[in-house]
């Protein structure tokens, strides 16, 4: 009689010890893939394996569930780049709605904004999960050392690559209050194909990125530098802005704006901007990633 009680409770710990760690595993999950929905399957997964596992010599739970949720996730990401290699255009993180959890499980909210999970995009999986363990969850490096099955020294070196790549990549960003006012400055010039002002917003070297997973009339290339980018967006102002309805919304912890027509979303728009003005801007159009977030909206 005792026996199945016994067993009662220890499932009831276990669920227990998963759900108070799974926006922590969801949150390692996201930033390595730049993917909710895969980062889901991964955190679903790592619930099936803890579930099966033989629990009585785990000391540690969230130690044990971060390190199996760590290293699915870097499996999958090792994947993902094939499949990436042959996506139609250009690729970008799937969003996420940080509204109600800015953090999404983080010490820090590093490594959340789509610009950054872009760029750790082009890191080896492996550089990309030691970076996200050290800068977004402050893991001591014995720990990530221990995560990614390699030394101490060598986990350092990863988080200091990554660091330097993003260094290189990307300048010191601007404070919420003036992100929001340069989108709120481009969103008026971009709808009425106003070049001059677009011209002033834009840094030289800014890049235009429209992920469409292949679907017609997004751009199939990056647009780049400040004219040619202020060309685009005039150009296309005039049949995409007069029936668009637009929506501020937060994603990956920036203010985005969610675009509709006819009551359906067709583009969130990201930006990425430094003292230089806009660097990047982020055209989410695919229906599989709008899809999601959209409903985590509604939700």
């Amino acid at each position: 009689m005792h026996a199945g009680n016994d067993d009662a409770d220890a499932v009831d710990e276990a669920t227990k010890a998963f759900l108070a760690a799974r926006p922590r595993l969801f949150g390692i999950a996201y930033r390595v893939l730049g993917s909710s929905v895969e980062a889901e399957d991964i955190v679903q997964e790592t619930w099936l394996r803890w579930h099966n596992a033989d629990r009585t010599n785990v000391l540690e739970p969230t130690a044990f569930l971060t390190t199996v949720t760590a290293r699915l996730a870097i499996n999958l990401a090792q994947s993902a780049r094939v499949r990436r290699e042959s996506y139609i255009g250009p690729w970008l993180p799937e969003p996420i709605d940080t509204g109600p959890d800015p953090h999404v499980g983080a010490e820090r909210a590093e490594a959340l904004e789509l610009a950054v999970l872009f760029l750790l995009e082009k890191l080896n999986p492996v550089e990309r999960g030691a970076y996200v363990l050290r800068e977004a969850f402050d893991y001591p490096y014995h720990q990530i050392a221990d995560i990614l099955e390699t030394g101490e020294a060598n986990a350092r070196q990863l988080v200091s690559r990554a660091r330097k790549h993003l260094a290189t990549e990307r300048r010191k960003r601007v404070g919420p209050a003036e992100h929001r006012r340069l989108l709120e400055v481009f969103l008026a010039a971009a709808q009425t194909g106003d070049l001059p002002a677009l011209e002033e917003l834009l840094a030289a070297d800014v890049v235009s990125y429209t992920d469409g997973g292949g679907m017609r009339g997004a751009s199939k290339i990056p647009v780049i530098g400040r004219l040619r980018v202020a060309k685009y967006l005039a150009a296309f102002a005039p049949r995409f802005w007069p029936s668009a309805d637009v929506q501020w919304v937060e994603a990956n912890g920036r203010p985005s704006l969610l675009v509709s027509a006819g009551g359906n979303a067709v583009a969130l728009l990201c930006i990425d901007a430094s003292a230089e003005g806009i660097d990047r801007i982020m055209w989410v159009m695919s229906p599989s990633k709008l899809s999601p977030y959209v409903a985590s909206l509604s939700a």
